[in-house]
C-alpha cells in the first residue's frame, strides 16, 4: 500500500502513543528510537504534502473491504484537525483495548467482548483514515 496522509497520520499517532508509554517506564534506548522515528515520519508528511499540492502523489487508495459488518458510521467530521482528533483518540482507545485483551486474569469470554470491541473501534479507525485521504483529495482538487 502506498502512504497517504491518512496513513501517516496514523503512525504518527500510534508513535506518540507508544512514546508517551515507553516515558512511564523510563527506557531511554527505546525513547530515542521512538522520536527519531517520529521525526522521520513527521518529515514523511510534509514531503507528501508538498508532493500533494502539486499532484505527484496518490492522494488516496481505492480499499476493497471485505468484512461483513456494517460500516461504523462517526459523528460528520468536516475538518483534518478534527479527523485527526477523532483518528488520535481512536488509536488511544484501540492501545487500551489491546491491553486488556492480553489481560490473563480474566475469563475467555471477557477476552471476546474486548477483542469484537476492538474489531469494531479498528473499523472506525479505518475509516477515519480513508475520510482523511478523501477531505485531502477533495481540497487539493479545488485549488486547481
Amino acid at each position: 500500500m502506498a502512504e497517504t496522509l491518512g496513513s501517516l497520520v496514523d503512525k504518527l499517532t500510534i508513535k506518540n502513543i507508544r512514546l508517551n508509554n515507553l516515558r512511564k517506564k523510563g527506557s531511554k534506548k527505546k525513547i530515542n528510537i521512538v522520536q527519531s522515528q517520529r521525526k522521520e515520519l513527521i518529515e514523511e508528511m510534509n514531503q507528501f504534502l508538498a508532493r500533494a499540492l502539486k499532484r505527484k502523489v496518490k492522494l488516496k487508495d481505492e480499499k476493497v473491504k471485505l468484512y461483513k459488518q456494517p460500516r461504523v458510521e462517526e459523528k460528520i467530521l468536516a475538518t483534518l484537525g478534527a479527523l485527526v482528533d477523532r483518528l488520535c483518540q481512536k488509536n488511544m482507545q484501540l492501545w487500551h483495548l489491546e491491553d486488556e485483551a492480553r489481560r490473563s486474569d480474566v475469563n475467555d469470554a471477557y477476552i471476546g467482548r474486548i477483542k469484537r470491541k476492538i474489531d469494531i473501534t479498528n473499523l472506525s479507525r479505518n475509516d477515519l483514515i480513508d475520510r482523511i485521504d478523501g477531505l485531502l483529495e477533495r481540497k487539493v482538487k479545488k485549488s486547481e
